[in-house]
């Protein structure tokens, strides 16, 4: 009798670590689900963080339809050359597609840029450098982005590009379409260097 008493309260013991040791394991695997949730939350919240940052200035379009958003990543785009006028300092860089058909000739060789060339104008306010030991302009606070797409379907009546600009105020770190662009230079003053597929500035020598 003894003896069954004893197994009896072996066998209880038994099922009570099996227990506790089952409710360890589920616990362990609920904190690990929690820590992952918990990850996968932070770089949700992140991206959509990251996304909303580009989205002040590439959630943008033009009066005439052109998106900022598809001459993403231009502030890396090569250099193709520079200009100064009285009033702003000029940088001209182009996508990939369009320093790609400079490098081919075009356009002094009389054949026009490829569709899905665009060029971007960056354009500061300039000022003297304090710095230099000699006369020097250097760039002060940025004005605004002055930008050319290449798509024959989308603007036939303008030799296939597309033209807007956007400007930047420093005081709110934010852009804004301009919009007078519609009446900008664009293809108006453009149409001087038709020849040239209407751009203005060749690939300048480096």
């Amino acid at each position: 009798m003894s003896e069954l008493v004893t197994k009896s309260v072996a066998r209880k013991q038994l099922k009570r670590k099996l227990a506790t040791r089952t409710a360890v394991v589920r616990l362990a695997g609920f904190i690990v689900i929690a820590i992952v949730v918990a990850v996968l939350g932070v770089l949700a919240a992140a991206a959509l963080y990251a996304k909303g940052q580009n989205n002040d200035k590439y959630s943008l379009k033009s009066p005439s339809g052109i998106a900022f958003s598809d001459f993403r990543g231009y502030e890396d785009w090569p250099v193709v050359s520079s200009a100064r006028t009285d009033e702003v300092l000029k940088v001209i860089v182009g996508n990939p597609a369009m320093i790609q058909a400079y490098k081919s000739g075009i356009p002094g060789n009389g054949q026009a840029f490829p569709d899905g060339s665009m060029i971007v104008k960056l354009q500061w306010k300039p000022k003297k450098s304090t710095e230099a030991q000699f006369a020097v302009d250097v760039p002060d606070v940025f004005k605004q982005a002055f930008v050319m797409e290449k798509d024959s379907k989308k603007f036939p009546k303008s030799g296939g590009w597309g033209y807007a600009v956007f400007n930047y105020d420093a005081a709110s770190d934010k852009f804004t379409a301009d919009p007078t662009s519609l009446s900008d230079c664009g293809n108006a003053c453009h149409t001087a260097v038709k020849a040239k597929d209407y751009i203005f500035h060749p690939y300048q020598k480096r």
